[in-house]
């Protein structure tokens, strides 16, 4: 057969003195497709109509927020409506609002309203309610981390790392750091037994995957636990997630502003040396007065505690991020309505109360 001939043609039976084969030739019942790429009228050859396929490391993955292609046709788009015009919705009504992720402005502000609302009121109103936020936190937290991973084709158990999450809370609360670290251990064996009940491939796999959600999520939030206990662990709390909020929009207004040197540019394309340097500068001055104001901290000590938040707060970020691209996922979850999942806004956090539980320790111990 040529390689010209198409797939499923018939030998030629021979022509006239003009040379033209006569019917049933390869291409007697053959016309040109009229319709759209993949359709097939039934009348011919069908090799030329299949798309063509894209090779699997060109194709788009979750953890890619917007190709170049879509940012392209959003300015066509714009441009093409002119300033000031909206597309329309459905049955012509006005789009909502969105961010430039493709975020839902009102929704993402109504959500991070309200949980600021209710870690204040547990923190100043009930301060044992507090205790409940972080093991509600630590809960969804393990969720989102087991079901992210078994996505990327581990086989975390979702029970004992429960489990074990309220233990070491409650032992934080009831015990102190010491207990803690023993609430850790518990729920690694805990879940080595678990895990190896099921008798599955993958022990090892799963297991390193489970420690790292045990210490990622609950232990790191016990700290959270230690923090609030001293009388003026309120204030304590607050300060260090405000030192993040300020490390987070010093970061922000610099890169936007002076960022030329991208700082980890195969994890976190957006971050800038430039940013970086914003965030500590702005979370030491804030930091400096907060502390001083609400704790009775030197303001050189809290200017150090400061630039410690916030150089932790990055680390935790890019970790997040990283986990993210290597498991091909943009958001953790989308259980929070213009913010992803509660892991996509607790990454810098985890790694801040750790290091504001040792620091407070040291510069001012609970009285």
């Amino acid at each position: 057969m040529s390689y010209l001939e198409p797939h499923g043609g018939q030998p030629s039976t021979g022509g006239g003195a003009s040379g033209v084969p006569d019917a049933p030739a390869p291409y007697a019942g053959y016309h040109p497709p009229t319709g759209r790429l993949g359709e097939h009228d039934g009348t011919g050859p069908a090799w030329h109509l299949q798309a063509p396929t894209e090779p699997a490391w060109a194709a788009p993955t979750a953890a890619t927020s917007t190709s170049q292609a879509e940012w392209e046709l959003t300015a066509a788009e714009t441009e093409r409506r002119g300033p000031g015009k909206r597309r329309a919705g459905r049955d012509g009504k006005p789009a909502k609002a969105k961010g430039r992720a493709g975020r839902n402005l009102p929704a993402a502000i109504g959500v991070g309203v309200g949980l600021v609302l209710v870690v204040l009121a547990s923190l100043f109103i009930w301060k044992p309610a507090f205790l409940g936020v972080i093991a509600l936190a630590a809960g969804v937290g393990i969720w989102e981390m087991v079901r992210a991973l078994k996505a990327a084709r581990a086989n975390p158990p979702l029970v004992p790392l429960l489990a074990g999450g309220l233990l070491m809370t409650a032992l934080a609360w009831f015990e102190g750091p010491d207990a803690l670290q023993l609430g850790l251990a518990a729920t690694l064996v805990a879940t080595l037994v678990w895990r190896f009940s099921e008798h599955k491939a993958g022990f090892w796999h799963d297991m390193t995957v489970s420690a790292l959600i045990a210490v990622y999520v609950p232990f790191l939030l016990g700290f959270g636990v230690l923090l609030v206990q001293p009388d003026d662990g309120a204030s304590r709390v607050l300060c260090t997630l405000l030192a993040v909020v300020l490390s987070d929009t010093g970061g922000y207004a610099a890169g936007v502003f002076f960022g030329k040197h991208p700082m980890a540019p195969a994890i976190s394309p957006k971050k800038s040396w430039e940013g970086f340097a914003g965030s500590v500068v702005a979370a030491s001055a804030g930091s400096a007065l907060l502390l001083y104001f609400m704790i009775d901290i030197p303001l050189y000590w809290g200017a150090v505690f400061g630039a410690v938040i916030s150089v932790v707060a990055v680390i935790g970020d890019l970790a997040e991020s990283m986990l993210k691209r290597d498991i091909k996922i943009k958001d953790m979850s989308n259980l929070l309505p213009g913010h992803g999942g509660l892991m996509d806004r607790l990454d810098s956090i985890l790694f801040a109360v750790p290091a504001a539980y040792v620091l407070l320790s040291i510069i001012a111990p609970p009285g």
